[in-house]
């Protein structure tokens, strides 16, 4: 077994705004507090000096609400698109939300995550894409 290293959640700033309840309650299906052994590390990215939280977010909230102060963690290998992550964290911190504490009051229906965070998503992806086409062109 893997000895993965533990992050307090009051640590991490959430790269997304919303958590969904369904997700949250798919969670609850196998979440054991005191047995973490099927909770997938959490990934984090320092990212202009914060820990930034790249997923798993939904874990982050169930471990919390379960009186968890600390969860697993591993360094993010991937190369994500970072200015991408930048806007998300630029519009969780107009939204109040810089820690997972912040995530607990901001569950909502998966018909609502559909639309405020995943249409948010793909409008904003959609805007980065359209500027650097910009950018780009002679």
């Amino acid at each position: 077994m893997i000895d993965y290293q533990a992050i307090d959640l009051s640590q991490i700033q959430p790269s997304q705004f919303y958590i969904s309840e369904e997700k949250l309650r798919a969670i609850e299906t196998w979440f054991d507090p005191a047995d973490l052994s099927n909770f997938e590390p959490i990934p984090i990215k320092t990212l202009d000096g914060a820990l930034v939280s790249t997923d798993g977010h939904t874990r982050c909230v169930a471990a919390m609400l379960h009186g968890l102060t600390a969860v697993p963690f591993v360094w993010e290998q991937d190369e994500l698109d970072w200015e991408m992550y930048r806007r998300c964290i630029t519009a969780c911190k107009e939204k109040d939300v810089y820690s997972v504490d912040d995530l607990r009051h901001r569950i909502i229906s998966a018909s609502e995550y559909e639309i405020k965070w995943n249409q948010w998503c793909d409008a904003m992806q959609a805007e980065v894409t359209a500027e650097r086409e910009k950018d780009s062109a002679p």
